[in-house]
């Protein structure tokens, strides 16, 4: 039997009681020993190529903003909403409302052992914004994995990049290949996802042109985030065979309790 807000309620009912009277009380709920990951790198550096393995070994699913964002607006929730109005104005979704994004996304339950995030934060001040939201649910960044390749190195990379836009699975005509290419040339009709067969898309801004600006940006204005996590932050060389890259990965990601 438990009292709450002048309610009796009994068996798991108390559960959501508890949770009401915790938040009415702004207290927060430890969410003990689920682990949070933070993937970083520049364009090109091999995140989305490891990410689905990471997610496996986690045994927690790989957050990306722009998916969140898109589920947030299809389902109507009220951040979700909020930020339909901003887009359809032509406007910049605010860090308030990408924060506030995360906070619902991880309430989900396959979000219970951890969630590893890719593409956040970008800024110092989406860090900050971050680690308040998590500290509010007992959650904090146990591991941040910085994929480190050479700029001179990307322009490839990235050029020669296709994904699979529903799965996020990513390859390149050169260094992961889908089974569908064959030695031809690169187009929709030879680039096929292994697992759908479904064709592959390129991403309008994986061009040499843009890759300038994003690099740009992501010294300027994502690295210094890494000395707000320097005491959990793992420099993987992602310039090395694929196989090695993920033992090194594999070294560094935390252990699930």
């Amino acid at each position: 039997l438990k009292f709450c807000m002048g309610h009796f309620l009994i068996g798991s009912a108390s559960m959501d009681c508890f949770s009401g009277c915790m938040s009415f009380l702004g207290l927060k709920q430890s969410s003990k020993g689920r682990k949070v990951v933070m993937l970083f790198g520049p364009p090109g550096a091999g995140k989305g190529t490891h990410a689905p393995k990471i997610e496996s070994r986690m045994e927690s699913p790989n957050l990306s903003t722009g998916d969140m964002l898109r589920e947030a607006v299809a389902k109507g929730t009220d951040v979700g909403l909020a930020a339909k109005k901003i887009m359809n104005e032509g406007g910049l979704v605010s860090d308030e409302i990408v924060v506030g994004i995360i906070k619902d996304r991880i309430t989900g339950s396959d979000c219970s052992k951890g969630f590893i995030l890719d593409g956040f934060p970008r800024t110092v001040k989406q860090a900050e914004m971050l680690d308040v939201m998590l500290s509010k649910t007992g959650d904090k960044v146990d591991c941040v994995i910085e994929f480190n390749v050479p700029d001179e190195i990307l322009e490839e990379r990235i050029c020669g990049r296709w994904i699979h836009k529903a799965s996020g699975r990513s390859y390149h005509v050169k260094f992961a290949p889908p089974k569908s290419l064959q030695g031809r040339s690169p187009s929709v009709e030879t680039m096929k996802d292994d697992a759908t067969g479904e064709p592959l898309m390129q991403r309008p801004d994986d061009t040499a042109q843009a890759l300038v600006k994003r690099l740009k940006e992501y010294h300027a204005q994502t690295e210094p985030i890494l000395s707000r996590y320097k005491t959990v932050t793992h420099k993987i060389n992602a310039n090395q065979a694929m196989d090695k890259v993920w033992t090194d990965i594999d070294k560094v990601l935390p252990h699930l309790n």
